[in-house]
């Protein structure tokens, strides 16, 4: 339940902080007081829409923080553990502030948090009727939202919209395919040409730069090859050739060491040029002697060469990445050749999955009927008691022509009233009577909220336009709806707030610069005075007060 609320610089209240009890609360005061900014302020903190012109004149921001008990409320609990916003208190704090250019920020648990979010903890908090909602009653979305809160069949709603996004993918994918069947059909004969002609070159990994390299030498073989010779016998095999120079040098040396050591280090180098030039000489030879001087692999060479850039060409691409685009190339195919892209398994899917939406439709269908029947009778016996004999509400089910799925289930719903015996079933919409409209609004919302699991309910003025023992009936119901819940409820009839377990008057402080909204908690003697100032205006005469005061003896 509510706690408490502190509200600053919202409309035209400064600051107020009050704390909220347990049961049934009546909110009274002259009319303009303000009863209906604090509720107003609730709905702000609850993620409500709002804009600058909800700060207070002169002020910077309006800010409102909200306190509400959850150690009862597993919906709300369970949100917050989901999105990692739930505390080790049985306290949620909830922080809204806006700014004088219009700017909103905020709050849950001390985390930011977005409006979004803060209107779906709201959800789960708490549940507001206001004095117009008979005009949201004439929307046949709110009438079938209604009657999905008061059948408490959520899961089963959400099973539907489920089975229904799964149709609609599918469906669309369908379409799409099928209108796309001849370009799908020609773009698979494309892939299967490019993949069998890129697998067909077999193109190897670093094969063009290997190419590229053969190709150099065989193009200049005879002049390695001769070159290589040449070397060969310069350093080993003809006459004065350099290993010969250096094997005489080095007897020599040898020789000269015996008469003087400071030679050896010459020799030792002179020794080791000889080894190195006898290995090379003898590379040399290799090497001429394999030189391949193969024409025929030349021409071979040089045919894959142009082979494989005629193929980089045709797809404007580096010939080292023609291995990288086959690749591609068969993933995709593999993509377009799976289930996704075949028109059979696709219907077949398809048509799986109406029947599962099916499925779920008619289950959702079976639990509004039995909701509707409830609701219809409890609503019905309402009006009775709200001075409405013999009138009848009754909740009509049709199937909605359109036979493809949506999001809510196949269901139409209306609401009709019989007003009067006699008269046929009308629906709503047609009721002439603001004063009838308004009677049946509030029997409906009464029957819906007996049925909310939400710890918080509130009612703002939803008793306007009755009186008499027709308003002690709403007093009655709205206290019996408070022994188990929280009830707030912004009233201008005493028989309705003699009922209250709580009573608060609204003020309005006027100076002469400025107006703000003021809240008391009365007690036994103020709550007598605040009703006859309700019953009798502004000359309060002992037979008023005698009255106020026998109207809460009879519920205290």
């Amino acid at each position: 339940m509510l706690t408490y609320i502190h509200i600053r610089d919202f409309a035209i209240i400064t600051d107020l902080a009050l704390e909220l009890q347990a049961g049934m609360t009546a909110l009274t005061g002259e009319t303009g007081a303000g009863k209906s900014i604090l509720l107003d302020a609730i709905g702000l903190v609850l993620g409500d829409k709002t804009d600058a012109s909800s700060v207070r004149h002169g002020a910077e921001k309006a800010e409102v923080t909200l306190s509400v008990e959850i150690s009862h409320t597993p919906q709300a609990q369970q949100w917050l553990a989901e999105q990692d916003l739930l505390t080790e208190d049985d306290t949620c704090i909830l922080r809204r502030v806006v700014t004088h250019t219009g700017k909103s920020r905020a709050w849950i648990n001390g985390s930011p948090t977005t409006l979004t979010a803060l209107r779906e903890l709201g959800e789960q908090l708490v549940d507001i009727h206001g004095q117009h909602e008979h005009q949201s009653l004439m929307k046949r979305e709110m009438q079938r939202n209604l009657v999905d809160a008061y059948a408490g069949h959520e899961a089963l709603l959400k099973q539907t919209q489920e089975a229904y996004k799964q149709w609609k993918t599918l469906h669309e994918r369908y379409h799409t395919l099928s209108s796309q069947s001849s370009h799908f059909q020609e773009r698979l004969d494309l892939l299967n040409f490019q993949i069998q002609e890129l697998s067909d070159l077999a193109l190897a990994t670093d094969e063009i730069t290997q190419l590229d390299e053969e190709l150099n030498r065989l193009g200049h073989a005879e002049q390695l090859q001769a070159t290589a010779t040449q070397g060969y016998l310069q350093l080993y095999e003809t006459e004065g050739a350099v290993y010969s120079v250096l094997s005489q040098l080095s007897q020599e040396l040898t020789r000269q060491v015996r008469v003087d050591e400071a030679l050896v280090a010459s020799l030792e180098l002179v020794s080791s040029a000889q080894i190195q030039v006898q290995e090379a000489a003898w590379l040399l030879r290799d090497y001429a002697q394999a030189v391949d001087l193969d024409p025929a692999r030349l021409s071979t060479v040089e045919a894959r060469i142009a082979e494989i850039r005629n193929m980089a060409r045709k797809y404007r691409l580096e010939a080292e990445r023609l291995p990288e685009h086959l690749t591609r190339l068969q993933a995709e195919l593999s993509s377009l050749a799976s289930d996704d892209y075949d028109l059979d398994t696709l219907k077949s899917k398809l048509d799986a999955a109406q029947q599962t939406y099916q499925a779920a439709a008619q289950t959702l269908t079976k639990s509004r009927m039995q909701a509707a029947d409830q609701l219809s009778s409890g609503v019905s016996a309402a009006m009775q008691g709200l001075g409405m004999q013999g009138g009848q509400f009754h909740i009509q089910l049709n199937c909605l022509e359109d036979k493809h799925p949506q999001p809510q289930g196949m269901d139409q719903l209306e609401f009709l009233v019989s007003a009067n015996p006699g008269q046929p079933l009308k629906a709503l919409t047609k009721v002439a009577s603001g004063g009838e409209l308004s009677r049946i609004s509030l029997a409906i919302q009464m029957m819906a909220a007996q049925k909310m699991i939400l710890p918080a309910l509130i009612f703002d003025e939803v008793d306007t336009g009755i009186g008499g023992s027709i308003a002690e009936v709403v007093g009655t119901q709205l206290r019996s709806l408070g022994t188990n819940r929280q009830v707030l409820c912004v009233t201008h009839l005493p028989q309705v707030a003699s009922q209250a377990h709580h009573h608060y008057k609204v003020t309005k402080l006027k100076t002469s610069d400025s107006t703000q909204t003021g809240i008391i908690h009365l007690d036994h003697r103020a709550r007598v005075e605040e009703l006859a100032r309700m019953i009798g205006g502004t000359e309060i005469t002992l037979a008023t007060r005698a009255l106020a005061a026998e109207m809460l003896e009879r519920t205290e």
